[in-house]
């Protein structure tokens, strides 16, 4: 925490030209198994029951009652088109029977006039072939009922048929049987031990639950992982667990407090190692450059100096806390995860910032540039020539983050901050010819360096006329009077004049 807590202070005269680096890992809430790493783990030869122990360590495999589960299809609708390619029947709350020829019917207001008889919710069971609710096909029945937003469909069918539509869609294509087996063990799990026996429905067909495709997500290889682990379910303490499991880790999985501060924490639900997530395209994301001022219009604040992650005992990020110029707002990991759209809460913040650099610097001089640089271990100070940028310094910076180099102050460019082909905003250095006049015996003596073109110019009638041009040098006897000399500068170079000086006779 003292790290943390100075990390804090650094940056406190940063200034909007901050540029920050967003790197992070993985891709999904992080609790449980991670489903890329499951399939790294079964490619190296582990069996079902070993990547289940991995990711659900003091849990053993038990049998469970086959039981039916509920699904929502839809819900707050003004109709539900349910259909079968056979013939198929309906049955009311009280038990009468409709038998509906192979097409389909329109459940809504003008259906229910029609069917004055038929007390809902309807039940609606399949014959030789599945029923359809919008032209998608389901196993077992689909039950509409009339709700205050609208009409809801519910697909009641058992468990297993119901994981067959599962584990397709949490499980891509060309994956080792292991996987799938354990792909369904844990999702077995997870739904038993998350029914809602006194809600309209049990499950989710998203995100929210278990994705769920129904017919049309079933293969023959999942069905068989299905199939081979029948009734088999995580238990612990004579319980079936909530078997969580996500896409990818970046390397290490969330204990589920870290990930849900409010959940109580379970040795099954602990961070571990994920060794062969790396396989996952998630695992490590590409670094998003983010500008202060972008930082400051998500998050809503203003004057973005700088952002720091705090990290839970699962390496993964806690909070954030954001100075500004006004003080420090502090953000949970999660809201930060949504408000950018990030993968998983598995990320990092690093910074680098140019402080401005002086406006004029005369040729020849020694230029100070600083900055502050955190997290980066190989920044590089770059300025802009004609080869385009190219490295001058390499950056090592003290232990708080400062750093200052010294450059000679050669011709006017931009100069940068750059780390692994991301770079920062540029900093104009504006380098002014230095100028030299002295004055002899009547004579004027001056010196332009670089050399570069210069014009003499006299005081007369209150007003600065060209007397003489040159390059570089002048040396000459002149009317008395007062002088000054002119660079023009050019593209490398800015405007110079130089202080008057006085000719006598």
């Amino acid at each position: 925490m003292a790290t943390v807590v100075a990390a804090l202070a650094i940056p406190a005269a940063a200034t909007a030209g901050t540029v920050f680096l967003l790197d992070g890992r993985g891709w999904g809430h992080g609790v449980g198994m991670s489903q890329w790493g499951a399939e790294g783990y079964a490619r190296n030869g582990s069996s079902y029951r070993q990547i289940l122990a991995h990711y659900y360590p003091h849990t053993h495999i038990g049998l469970a009652t086959p039981r039916d589960v509920r699904v929502l299809l839809l819900e707050a609708k003004d109709a539900v088109r349910v259909g079968s390619a056979k013939p198929f029947l309906v049955v009311d709350a009280r038990g009468r029977k409709l038998h509906l020829p192979a097409r389909s019917v329109v459940v809504n207001r003008r259906f229910a006039l029609r069917h004055l008889k038929l007390t809902p919710p309807l039940r609606f069971e399949p014959g030789a072939q599945p029923l359809q609710v919008d032209f998608a096909a389901y196993r077992g029945d689909v039950v509409v009922k009339a709700k205050p937003q609208g009409l809801m469909a519910v697909n009641v069918l058992p468990l297993d048929r119901y994981l067959d539509g599962v584990v397709p869609w949490e499980a891509p294509m060309g994956w080792h049987e292991p996987t799938y087996e354990a792909q369904a063990v844990a999702a077995r799990s997870y739904t038993l031990a998350t029914l809602h026996p006194g809600q309209d429905f049990d499950l989710y067909a998203d995100q929210r639950s278990q994705m769920y495709g129904g017919v049309g997500a079933e293969r023959s290889e999942t069905n068989l992982a299905v199939g081979a682990t029948a009734g088999q379910v995580l238990v612990w303490r004579d319980r079936i667990i909530a078997a969580y499991y996500f896409s990818s880790s970046g390397g290490r999985t969330s204990s589920v407090h870290d990930a849900w501060p409010r959940a109580r924490q379970v040795p099954y639900l602990v961070s571990v190692r994920d060794p062969y997530d790396y396989l996952s395209p998630h695992h490590v994301w590409p670094t998003t450059v983010l500008t202060a001022e972008r930082v400051g219009e998500v998050l809503g604040v203003r004057d973005v100096r700088d952002v720091v992650v705090l990290r839970n005992s699962s390496g993964r990020a806690r909070a954030v806390v954001v100075t500004t110029a006004h003080g420090r707002r502090r953000f949970s990991g999660q809201v930060i995860r949504t408000k950018f759209d990030l993968g998983s809460t598995d990320f990092e913040v690093r910074a680098m910032r140019l402080d401005p650099v002086a406006a004029r610097t005369e040729f020849g001089d020694r230029v100070r540039v600083t900055g502050f640089v955190r997290g980066l271990g190989r920044a590089r100070l770059q300025e802009l020539s004609v080869a385009g940028w190219v490295t001058v310094r390499s950056i090592r910076p003290a232990p708080d983050g400062r750093f200052a180099v010294t450059l000679p102050a050669v011709r006017s460019t931009q100069l940068r901050l750059a780390y692994n082909g991301l770079a920062g905003g540029a900093e104009p250095l504006g380098v002014v010819p230095r100028v030299e006049l002295t004055e002899q015996d009547g004579r004027l003596q001056v010196r332009v360096a670089p050399a570069l073109p210069l014009r003499v110019e006299r005081l007369t009638r209150k007003q600065w006329r060209p007397v003489a041009r040159a390059r570089g040098r002048f040396d000459r006897r002149l009317v008395p009077g007062s002088y000054r000399v002119a660079v023009v500068g050019g593209r490398e170079y800015l405007p110079a004049v130089s202080r008057p000086i006085a000719l006598h006779a």
